[in-house]
């Protein structure tokens, strides 16, 4: 087969902005496309055949494109891009993040989705009054639910914010734990106090705390209670039994919103109870005003490698079975 050659020019954008450090996001390019791709002065040659070239052409235009916005372009970015295959607007994606801004922060400065997955979870917040988040770890369904429940707070959308965890965790209980309930508590709901810190600061969190503006809790607590002008945040509702999950979602009252996070990968209940997230994404499915987003690998925002485990992770999963 004949080889082909095409250059490319990325003039006017810093290198670094595109390929990374010593060029390390050539590296995932080249396990795909081996010995396709060279970079010299501001130039990329590709060189393959036909279709190869055609796909590295486009793939090259949007990572330039991205680029020329001005939004730096990490491994993660590089990875999204190249898997996304012909025919995406990436660049469209990409643009449209920089223009969200959930909440702006004086600490963290202006907190916005990082990955199209991330945006499309934080519309369909946006957009219904039941949203179920599903996806692995890292991907930022926590701290944006949270992020979203400030806002809301924040316009005097809502009065409350409940944020509610199931306290069934890689088969120990809270008695394992020393201390007083509030102490035997705190584990569980850790990322979720830092993700307010961040956002409100500690002490204003306090207070809101205090007042009961925001209230943490576990979902046992939630039995038999009404939530009305609130947004309310179910996390780790894998390990939610189906019961469980039945009793939470029916707590809505007036103008309530509910945001239930999981990752099916890590049910930590006994092998004899069905999760509850499982339940109901197979019994809710397709009911109006209830929305299911389910978010991958390619919107995992921690350090490269996480997503590169969660992957050898499902591969040997496949494997076993």
């Amino acid at each position: 087969m004949k080889t082909k050659k095409r250059v490319l020019s990325f003039s006017g954008i810093d290198p670094l902005k595109i390929f990374g450090a010593r060029e390390q996001h050539l590296d995932i390019v080249d396990r795909r496309f081996p010995g396709a791709v060279v970079v010299r002065g501001d130039d990329i040659i590709l060189s393959g055949d036909s279709a190869e070239i055609d796909r590295l052409t486009e793939f090259f235009g949007e990572i330039i494109d991205i680029a020329r916005s001005g939004r730096p372009i990490n491994e993660q970015d590089f990875r999204y891009v190249l898997g996304r295959g012909n025919g995406g607007d990436t660049a469209g994606e990409y643009e449209d993040l920089e223009k969200d801004t959930i909440v702006s922060t004086h600490r963290k400065g202006a907190i916005k989705p990082r990955t199209p997955g991330q945006k499309r979870y934080l519309d369909a917040i946006r957009s219904h009054d039941i949203v179920f988040g599903i996806g692995p770890a890292g991907t930022g369904k926590t701290y944006l639910a949270v992020a979203c429940a400030v806002a809301a707070l924040k316009a005097k959308r809502i009065d409350r914010i409940f944020l509610v965890r199931p306290v069934v965790e890689a088969g120990e209980s809270l008695g394992y734990l020393p201390g007083d309930f509030q102490a035997k508590l705190d584990p569980y709901v850790r990322p979720i106090v830092d993700a307010l810190f961040e956002m409100l600061g500690q002490d204003k969190t306090g207070k809101l705390m205090e007042n009961g503006t925001i209230e943490i809790a576990p979902l046992a607590y939630m039995r038999g209670r009404t939530l009305s002008n609130a947004l309310v945040i179910l996390d780790e509702a894998q390990n939610t039994t189906e019961m469980q999950m039945k009793m939470f979602l029916t707590r809505l009252g007036q103008n309530a919103t509910a945001i239930v996070n999981g990752d099916v990968t890590q049910i930590d209940l006994e092998p004899q109870s069905r999760s509850g997230l499982l339940a109901a994404r197979e019994i809710l499915s397709g009911v109006e005003g209830i929305s299911f987003v389910e978010l991958t690998p390619d919107d995992i925002v921690r350090h490269h490698l996480v997503q590169r485990i969660i992957n050898a992770y499902d591969q040997g999963s496949e494997r076993q079975e």
